[in-house]
């Protein structure tokens, strides 16, 4: 899990992505981000060592079923909120097609749409509901999810400086009238 938190903010970075740039066609360093961290994402769950023990078990069959459906809420925030921001260029899919037909990609602009009106990073909040509304919480689901709800936060803020960075006071205003995670 270390492994990808490291490569999943090292690359995100400005001065890395520069850097990356030298020996990589700029259209493609999104796609190749998304492929490095979901080629580390596939050795954590290839390395993963179950820890079956049970952390807690709900037995009641309707309040199970609720839970499992807050799990699924969870999911369909993060899966949505990916098409609020531009699913294609958040996967680097974007900018390889502009560069296929010899666009230029558009500079960022700074927009709210829906969930981001209510928090900051839906992404991570539908992460973090998904990970944590379990009717049974393994031991090994519970170091997964706390290690990365502890990641999400390291990652909000170095993606924060970033936001501040590129549209400046208009996001300082924005996180001053919007929440992180919590509505």
């Amino acid at each position: 899990m270390s492994l990808f938190a490291i490569q999943h903010s090292v690359m995100a970075r400005k001065s890395f992505k520069h850097w990356w740039t030298q020996f990589i066609p700029k259209s493609v360093e999104r796609s190749t981000y998304v492929l490095c961290a979901s080629l580390t994402l596939l050795l954590l769950f290839w390395q993963w060592r179950p820890m079956p023990a049970v952390i807690w078990n709900v037995q009641e069959p309707e309040i199970a079923m609720m839970i499992a459906t807050l799990s699924f809420i969870g999911w369909v925030i993060v899966f949505t909120s990916t098409f609020l921001i531009n699913h294609f260029e958040l996967f680097g899919l974007h900018q390889v097609a502009n560069n296929l037909v010899r666009r230029e990609m558009p500079a960022p602009v700074f927009r709210t749409p829906f969930f981001y009106r209510f928090v900051r990073h839906p992404i991570y909040l539908g992460f973090i509901i998904a990970f944590w509304a379990a009717p049974t919480m393994s031991a090994g689901h519970l170091l997964f999810a706390a290690v990365t709800t502890a990641y999400i936060f390291v990652g909000i803020m170095l993606e924060e400086r970033d936001l501040v960075g590129m549209f400046g006071d208009e996001y300082r205003r924005y996180r001053e009238r919007v929440s992180m995670l919590f509505p």
